[in-house]
């Protein structure tokens, strides 16, 4: 820059505008002036006593804003600041804000300034001419109310013929702001209850939009059993997906944008994000980034209660974050050791890693002595020839209810995904006094991340060992196929097809007689509601049932043992 250009820009360092007015005069044409001269987009940082703090200059296109800092450190509070901005090119706006057919708004980057800085004004300005006539655009926070019906604070604006028409005093405007914005964040805060945190679900599909909404569904009820706020939904149909981050760069901006406006804390996606996905997202944004695997591992770190139980969960979250540890500070040599590579040694990275797979090899070791331990306790069941049943199903289907209502026992069981996490089991009396054991189990959903399958295999073994498999489904909801063929699929995963299963229809009190005929008729099971305790009887009579086919099954298969051990005799003393 000349000479004469510096020494305007710098006289704004000592320019004071006042608490009276948004923008005075005398400020405004020394702005103008200092863009009009350099070409370039010249803003100042105003304080609420009108005093500049920054002097800010760009190219003639785009202004990047110093590090402010957070001048006042309220989590729900303005930040104290005003950004105006004087630019040499022309907004190209009429009094009615339109002119050749476009219609002109706030910057895209003023707008994220405004938004993600808290500012408690933009105001843009045409310093196309020496003098200030040019169009003006004022930006600021208000509340708007979304279609879901919550409220949300976002950027509004107004355009102005000039800077002579921006009249409205100042303290009045940011009384107003402060009224509407402040008072509304921390209304919401207090709405926030239970919720830990608050979060935007982001889905990305294909053509099967049936499928796709019925997954965001699902997504949205693992949120609220995480105890997550769900202030918005967005879905993306794709035909294909972005390599690097799964949805287009501009799409991520705006959501980043959108959930800056509400206030909210992370982004979660329906799909497992890979290590190099997760890594782009995040350095484009400051949001926490959650994909549907580290969701579910948060609802069972949550769940956990048994030492058992807490241990398979963390081993699945250490197998899962493995891969995904990354180290981003560049000042840490990646060095370690041998010709040609000696350093300063190990890397923080390398640390983590290392500790990590040292940690998930003492785990394996203390779940493989708690296998052997249930194989004991297995063989002393086979001993004593008890009958076992086991209750399997997709989470949320009403497994833990059953087992309170058949056994009079009070296992915790509540309307939420994984409610159950440690299996429990009961002894039970069938007629003809006969015992039997029942137990129930971790719930199963589509798309089961391996990492839990993998780390729960010393729970999932209880079913091995199980005589007849109790499946449990919610016949209630629409999706009840889907649900059967997702528990089909992964008993086939088990190796425990074989099993035999008495398919049990839940939440018969939630549906009309006809439409559980309609759902019914195409497999063959019991109905009942277990909370209301209706057509139990039909379910016992079915599981002797089921018994007596074992039973008879097993005594057929030694019979045939026996016939062949004494035809092999016969055949022996014959030569």
């Amino acid at each position: 820059m000349r000479p004469a250009q510096l020494k305007v820009i710098n006289s704004l360092k000592n320019a004071h505008n006042g608490n009276v007015e948004l923008l005075s005069l005398s400020l405004a044409r020394r702005l103008g002036t200092a863009a009009f001269l350099s070409r370039r987009l010249v803003g100042v940082l105003l304080d609420r006593r009108g005093e500049v703090k920054w002097v800010v200059v760009g190219d003639a296109t785009r202004l990047y804003l110093p590090d402010i800092g957070r001048t006042r450190g309220a989590q729900h509070r303005l930040r104290g600041l005003r950004l105006v901005v004087a630019r040499a090119t022309p907004l190209n706006v009429a009094v009615d804000g339109k002119k050749g057919g476009r219609t002109f708004a706030l910057s895209d980057d003023f707008r994220t300034d405004l938004e993600k800085l808290r500012l408690d004004a933009v105001i843009e300005f045409d310093a196309s001419r020496e003098n200030i006539d040019g169009a003006l655009v004022l930006g600021y926070l208000g509340k708007e109310i979304l279609e879901s019906g919550r409220s949300a604070v976002s950027a509004k604006e107004k355009v102005f013929r000039s800077v002579h028409d921006l009249t409205e005093p100042f303290s009045s405007f940011i009384d107003g702001i402060i009224e509407e914005v402040e008072a509304e964040d921390i209304s919401e805060t207090k709405i926030k209850g239970n919720f830990l945190e608050r979060a935007i679900l982001v889905g990305v599909y294909g053509s099967n939009k049936k499928q796709g909404n019925y997954s965001m569904a699902e997504l949205s009820e693992l949120a609220r059993s995480a105890r997550v706020e769900v202030v918005d939904k967005v879905i993306q149909w794709r035909s294909r997906f972005y390599p690097k981050t799964l949805i287009g760069p501009g799409k991520l901006e705006e959501i980043c944008l959108h959930a800056l406006s509400l206030g909210v804390e992370m982004l979660i996606f329906d799909c497992d994000l890979s290590p190099s996905q997760l890594l782009n997202i995040t350095d484009m944004t400051d949001l926490k980034i959650l994909d549907r695997t580290m969701l579910i591992l948060d609802i069972f770190a949550q769940r956990a209660v048994t030492r058992e139980g807490k241990m398979q969960v963390e081993m699945a979250q250490l197998t899962y974050s493995l891969p995904r540890l990354a180290q981003k500070q560049s000042g840490l040599s990646r060095l370690t050791g041998g010709i040609g590579g000696r350093g300063p040694g190990e890397t923080k990275l390398e640390v983590n890693k290392r500790r990590v797979k040292d940690r998930l090899a003492r785990l394996s070791e203390e779940l493989d002595r708690i296998k052997l331990q249930r194989g004991q306790r297995r063989k002393v069941r086979i001993q004593h020839e008890i009958p076992t049943f086991a209750i399997v199903g997709y989470t949320n289907a009403g497994k833990s209810t059953l087992l309170n209502t058949l056994s009079g026992s009070d296992i915790y069981a509540k309307d939420e995904l994984f409610a159950t996490l440690d299996p429990h089991s009961r002894r039970l009396r069938f007629p003809k006094e006969q015992e039997v054991l029942v137990t129930d189990t971790v719930g199963f959903i589509h798309n089961l991340p391996q990492s839990l399958m993998t780390a729960f295999m010393a729970t999932l073994e209880e079913l091995n060992d199980a005589d007849v498999l109790l499946q449990v489904v919610d016949i209630a909801d629409e999706n009840y196929e889907h649900h059967l063929k997702t528990v089909d699929q992964i008993l086939d995963e088990l190796s425990l097809a074989h099993k035999k299963r008495v398919l049990v229809y839940n939440k018969i009190d939630l549906i009309s007689a006809a439409l559980l005929a309609e759902r019914s008729k195409k497999m063959p099971g019991v109905a009942i509601s277990a909370s209301k305790n209706v057509n139990l009887l039909a379910l016992i009579d079915a599981c002797v049932e089921a018994l007596e086919a074992i039973s008879g099954l097993t005594k057929e298969k030694a019979a045939k043992i026996s016939r062949n051990e004494d035809e092999e005799k016969v055949f022996d003393e014959r030569g």
